[in-house]
């Protein structure tokens, strides 16, 4: 016990160094958690192998999967319902496209150089460049003074509507794998599983925020009653994971339903709590996730083995991987159907994958068919590089063609 405490101390603070770090250089605070990981991940290298027990420290798996589930979490409280449904058919078509071209392209990339590998390797590979991490681009549009502009409403509601879809595939590709093992076990896997497949996910969807949205709204106000502390921050993190739980059974990932939770959970719902003078949940969530979720960060990047980038293969992998990456989001930014807009810009500032990718990467890595991983080490690391070069690359290049656009903008007279 003494050890695990040391160990999960060393990586809390590990992960908030290499988030400040990377801060102070102007990218975001995850990509120095993350490649803090790498550091502490690769120190035998170095001949330093005290750290080795966190690779099958069964605290750390366990923390670093709950932190991934109360991310989801986040992400969806911090999403409104409303705006989910009301994006505008620009950024639908943009979010759409910016789905199915990394998709396509990714598993074309992934044929083409492991092609010994599973179908459902190519998938996760493409499935892991759907996603869309609007944050690193909000923060770029604010700086530049531009969060009001047409682009910006366009990329924020594509990055909401990219969310959904992109965690719907998520969803899709980790019940393949289930049917993937149940049809190997009874000696076949018919285009009628995949179909199911999809219809239970979306279906589990629209059930739990239909049906938890009126449900959630009675339980929060019988439980308003109750005067002990923490009753509203219990309420959500148990409801969190029940949703979670379900999806589990349902043989969907459980951070769909995490996401799903968070959706559901409205202002409106806990509106006694804040008649009291409660805090809203994000703003209780927030301490028990800035010192979880860094513990996924820097687990991911603990399984990156840097030996794998001696192998051609590997960085051979990982560049053309994210040049299918850039190419599948600069490809939906002209789905728009505004006119007078900046597409390039627009394309662009869908690159960043962040937080949702890595997700998508980790549970590839540890979905088991054969007896092996969907997504080898090698493959994981691949990946990882793929994102953090998306990452860095898009808030330049998101200033650059910001700024060359404003250079060329008539002036108005007087």
């Amino acid at each position: 016990m003494r050890q695990a405490l040391l160990v999960l101390a060393l990586n809390v603070v590990a992960a908030k160094l290499g988030g400040e770090l990377l801060g102070r250089l102007g990218q975001p605070p995850v990509l120095g958690e993350l490649l803090m990981g790498v550091v502490l991940g690769n120190l035998p290298l170095f001949g330093v192998t005290a750290l080795e027990p966190l690779r099958t420290s069964e605290m750390l798996r366990l923390l670093a999967e709950i932190g991934a589930i109360l991310l989801l979490f986040e992400v969806g409280v911090e999403s409104d319902l409303m705006q989910l449904l009301a994006v505008g058919w620009s950024s639908l078509l943009v979010a759409a496209v910016g789905v199915i071209a990394p998709l396509a392209l990714g598993y074309i990339v992934s044929a083409v150089l492991l092609p010994d590998a599973s179908w459902l390797t190519h998938l996760f590979v493409g499935g892991t460049l759907t996603a869309t991490s609007v944050g690193i681009t909000a923060r770029v549009l604010k700086d530049l003074g531009k969060s009001n502009t047409k682009e910006a409403r366009i990329i924020l509601g594509a990055a909401v509507a990219d969310d959904v879809i992109g965690l719907v595939v998520l969803a899709v590709v980790s019940g393949l794998v289930t049917a993937a093992k149940a049809g190997s076990a009874t000696g076949g896997f018919s285009l009628g599983a995949v179909a199911w497949i999809v219809s239970k996910a979306l279906l589990f969807l629209m059930v739990a925020v239909v049906i938890g949205r009126f449900w959630s709204q009675r339980v929060f106000l019988y439980a308003a009653k109750l005067k002990v502390p923490g009753v509203l921050l219990g309420l959500c993190v148990c409801f969190c994971f029940l949703v979670s739980a379900i999806a589990g059974f349902a043989g969907l990932a459980p951070m769909v339903g995490a996401f799903a939770a968070g959706v559901v959970l409205d202002e409106v719902h806990y509106h006694p709590f804040r008649e009291r003078g409660e805090r809203k949940v994000e703003e209780l969530l927030f301490p028990i996730t800035t010192l979880i979720v860094p513990v996924f960060f820097v687990m991911m990047g603990f399984r990156v083995d840097l030996r794998s980038f001696a192998s051609p293969s590997v960085l051979g992998l990982a560049a053309l991987t994210a040049v299918a990456a850039i190419t599948g989001k600069l490809i939906c930014g002209w789905g728009t159907r505004e006119r007078g807009v900046n597409r390039l810009a627009i394309g662009i500032g869908m690159i960043p994958r962040g937080e949702v990718g890595l997700i998508f990467a980790g549970m590839g890595a540890t979905l088991m068919l054969g007896g092996t991983p969907v997504v080898s080490a090698a493959t994981f690391s691949a990946l990882v590089l793929a994102i953090l070069l998306c990452d860095l690359s898009a808030p330049p290049l998101l200033k650059l063609v910001l700024e060359r656009g404003n250079k060329k903008a008539p002036r108005n007279p007087g």
